[in-house]
């Protein structure tokens, strides 16, 4: 058993914060991480010490060692895991091991959530972490530094000396959030952060979701707790405050706030409360995420009121019986529609995520998802491919349809292998979401005897048996690659400029005048 005999642990947080694999230079600081942010507050808080390291790229090993020796000496590395970089995090706790062979080393995030057996097996990982890591991170780093067996910590997994793993219970979620400390968001080189450079916070204000969506693994998420009733929570109102004052404070040069709640408008009461406090003691422009089916008018209106110049919401599929039997949204074309009107009447601008590629889907339906972001008029789309999450229920569908490929699928661009959609048309739909949905919305914004045969002739130009999907998507990747660079160009060499233009394209004007 590893302690420090009374000396404050030092605890190297490692973020694997990079999706582009090829990618070996960024200009920023990479992304911000509430989560990381928050386990460092709590554990400074009780005298520990904790460095960040942020990987921007995927880091060769001689380039991980030497990092890893330049940022000192630790008692605990513990590395965030996602599905989709565990392949890499097993790397690097190797390179970790064998750089450092007495460290211990702790792996948490959703992944290890998801599938905490798979990550403790990984040969290194001394511990994982279940749910939620402040206080179990906490408990770990006292007991090691009293010389204390922490073997018995709740929500943590030991790999025993024998090799056998001991699977303590997962304590109950922390169902009041102010008892947080405001998260150390000087753990992060935060002025250099992406979205920092344009003057914009990502806030996160919430924890949890209470709906069950199958795609999403918060439905698993909220089973490992005993108090899963619970799950879903927000810091109250004044404490929300009091988080965007002390950010406000360290960092005078934001001037936009980007929360990224799942749910902004979950719970109706707080939301009154929070809205009337922000618009009064903050007033900075802002976005959040949002749901079609919990939404009001009067809740539009008041979040425009407030600043709120965005509104990001969840379409993910334009075929409602997908919608309802394979995601579990029970959202109507109609309710959609209905709601997305509120949003052009006060001016707010439209963000609809979508998901392509999801299973049993067709290139049919997912220009259904077209069409539907077309009939909305959405401003801004973002066309996600579906990715199967181990443990959700989507994945289960996928594995039980034999659409999941032997091997390592996270690699690859279209995860799932489907006869009935291939990946080169999966891949078009992506690339060219927005170019059809624009002219889409020109089809349905014309007299019918025009309007209808030129919506004949775009979905022969989507589903025809002739479209040359892998030459068009060959010639978006170039393109895409180009905009990458110029947006990076933009944000890291000229960021008043790129400020500039967002606004241009962000901002609209109300088409008709909101009653005072």
């Amino acid at each position: 058993m590893k302690t420090t005999n009374g000396r404050p642990v030092r605890v190297l947080l490692v973020y694997p914060d990079y999706t582009d694999r090829d990618q070996k230079y960024r200009g920023t600081g990479g992304n911000y991480s509430e989560g990381l942010a928050s386990i460092s507050a709590v554990l400074k808080r009780a005298g520990h010490q904790v460095k960040l390291m942020h990987l921007l790229y995927l880091y060769s090993e001689e380039e991980y060692k030497r990092k890893l020796r330049e940022l000192g000496e630790f008692d605990i590395v513990g590395f965030t895991v996602r599905t989709t970089a565990f392949p890499d995090v097993k790397e690097y706790i190797r390179w970790t091991r064998e750089a450092c062979p007495d460290v211990f080393i702790i792996c948490g995030g959703y992944h290890c959530t998801l599938v905490p057996d798979e990550v403790i097996a990984v040969d290194g990982v001394d511990c994982v972490c279940v749910g939620e890591g402040e206080l179990a991170q906490l408990e770990l780093c006292d007991k090691m530094r009293d010389g204390i067996d922490y073997t018995d910590t709740q929500s943590l997994y030991f790999k025993l000396p024998d090799g056998t793993i001991k699977k303590n219970p997962v304590r109950p979620l922390l169902e009041n959030l102010d008892e947080l400390p405001i998260p150390d968001f000087e753990l992060f080189d935060y002025p250099n952060l992406e979205h920092s450079k344009v003057g914009t916070a990502i806030v996160v204000l919430s924890r949890g979701c209470f709906y069950n969506c199958t795609y999403c693994g918060n439905g698993n998420f909220r089973k490992v707790y005993p108090n899963k009733k619970h799950y879903a929570r927000f810091r109250s109102p004044e404490n929300s405050i009091l988080y965007l004052k002390t950010l406000l404070e360290k960092y005078p040069f934001i001037n936009t706030i980007n929360f990224r709640d799942a749910i902004f408008n979950m719970f109706p009461d707080w939301f009154d409360k929070f809205i009337e406090l922000y618009k009064k003691e903050i007033g900075l422009p802002c976005t959040g995420n949002i749901r079609f089916d919990i939404l009001t008018e009067d809740t539009v209106r008041r979040m425009k009121e407030a600043g709120f110049y965005t509104i990001d919401m969840g379409l993910e599929s334009g075929d409602q019986e997908m919608r309802f039997k394979l995601l579990r949204r029970y959202q109507t074309d109609e309710m959609i529609i209905r709601c997305s009107e509120w949003f052009h009447k006060y001016g707010i601008t439209q963000l609809t995520y979508n998901i392509i590629g999801l299973p049993h889907e067709d290139i049919h339906k997912a220009l259904k998802t077209i069409k539907l972001n077309a009939k909305i008029k959405s401003d801004r789309v973002i066309p996600n491919i579906f990715y199967p999450y181990e443990g959700t229920p989507l994945y289960d569908i996928s594995k039980q349809a034999g659409f999941i490929p032997e091997g390592d699928y996270t690699k690859r661009r279209v995860p799932l292998v489907q006869p009935q959609f291939p990946e080169e048309q999966v891949l078009f739909i992506e690339a060219y979401f927005m170019f059809f949905v624009k002219r889409y919305r020109r089809a349905f914004s014309l007299p019918p005897a025009i309007g209808k045969p030129y919506e004949r002739l775009l979905d022969k130009c989507v589903t025809g048996k002739y479209v040359p999907y892998r030459f068009l998507v060959k010639l978006h990747d170039g393109y895409a690659a180009m905009r990458n660079r110029a947006k990076g160009f933009l944000i890291n060499r000229l960021p008043k400029l790129y400020v500039a233009l967002r606004k241009i394209k962000n901002y609209k004007r109300a088409k008709t005048k909101v009653e005072s």
